[in-house]
């Protein structure tokens, strides 16, 4: 039956489990039928079996409607809540996590593939240490075929303000979810990243030191589809966590790491900033300082010549 903020629960409530869960996975699909069902297999396969998945259908237009609901009768720890309208990525996670009854959090894409043990050793990792609220681990990227393009090695959660150190596999405790409100609607496509910003102040992370994911790179991803406004976006978020940071170095480090990062935004602004601060981080450097100059240079040159031929 519809909610009054116009989300429908089309799970078939009377078959799910009453005890609650101990793990609460929510994975938010917009127009994903492509890959959806490979997702949605990879969490029914985890080698960890005491969890919920919460199927989030943002008001797809395509098949996948069927998708969810077909896996739904299939497996009574699936539910599936439609949000109509779309809300985006963070509004659909933030319907997820609203409903969510497990002790430990984490989400998922419809396009990706989390390895067998993912939940498993991610659990493992938080019940070894109360202290700490947040798990996370290395991946590997596929292509649309799902053949495997490279590996990514998450570095130490303490090195956040110089790029997202956390990636694409973790999980965390629901205290972290109610402490930081959620994920912020207004920031699409880096709402993972200012999440880390936030939680980093207030909570322990800890690195399991295994590839325990698949995250795909297609032409229909999110990320690859609103690059430019997700380095925008990112470039908002890095100004505001500098503002709070003391240490000169820090901050000029910071700005250097994220000016050289950016292939489609140029944080040029950003390079030059920490450069100024801390010129001695130009030491060893050089090189990629010139060849990232060159390539905005290029860029430049390219869109000017683009326009004046039209």
């Amino acid at each position: 039956m519809p909610k009054t903020d116009g989300r429908h629960d089309e799970d078939g409530a009377s078959h799910a489990p009453q005890r609650a869960p101990r793990v609460s996975v929510v994975l938010p699909v917009h127009n994903g039928a492509a890959y959806l069902d490979a997702a949605i297999a990879s969490i029914l396969a985890q080698t960890f079996r005491d969890f919920e998945l919460i199927c989030v259908d943002d008001g797809s237009t395509d098949e996948t409607p069927q998708i969810l609901q077909r896996r739904a009768r299939s497996d009574p720890r699936i539910r599936v809540i439609t949000n109509c309208p779309n809300k985006g990525l963070p509004g659909a996670l933030n319907t997820g996590f609203a409903v969510a009854r497990g002790a430990f959090h984490t989400w998922t894409s419809d396009d990706n593939i989390a390895r067998p043990e993912m939940l498993a050793r991610l659990v493992a990792a938080l019940d070894a240490d109360p202290g700490v609220a947040i798990a996370y681990a290395d991946f590997s990227v596929i292509d649309a075929s799902g053949a495997v393009i490279g590996c990514q090695k998450m570095g130490p959660a303490s090195d956040l303000l110089l790029g997202n150190r956390i990636g694409a596999a973790f999980l965390y405790r629901a205290a972290v979810t109610r402490a930081l409100s959620g994920y912020d609607e207004a920031l699409f496509g880096v709402e993972d990243y200012d999440f880390w910003l936030r939680a980093v102040r207030r909570f322990y992370f800890v690195k399991v030191d295994e590839d325990l994911y698949l995250y795909r790179r297609h032409e229909a991803s999110l990320t690859d589809r609103r690059a430019l406004r997700i380095h925008r976006l990112g470039s908002q978020i890095i100004r505001r966590e500098l503002s709070r940071v003391p240490s000169r170095t820090l901050r000029a480090r910071a700005l250097v790491e994220h000016g050289l990062a950016s292939r489609l935004d140029p944080r040029l602004d950003m390079l030059a900033r920490g450069l100024l601060l801390s010129p001695g981080l130009a030491r060893g450097r050089i090189v990629p300082i010139l060849r990232h100059l060159a390539h905005h240079l290029v860029r430049a040159i390219t869109r000017r010549t683009a326009k004046s031929t039209r």
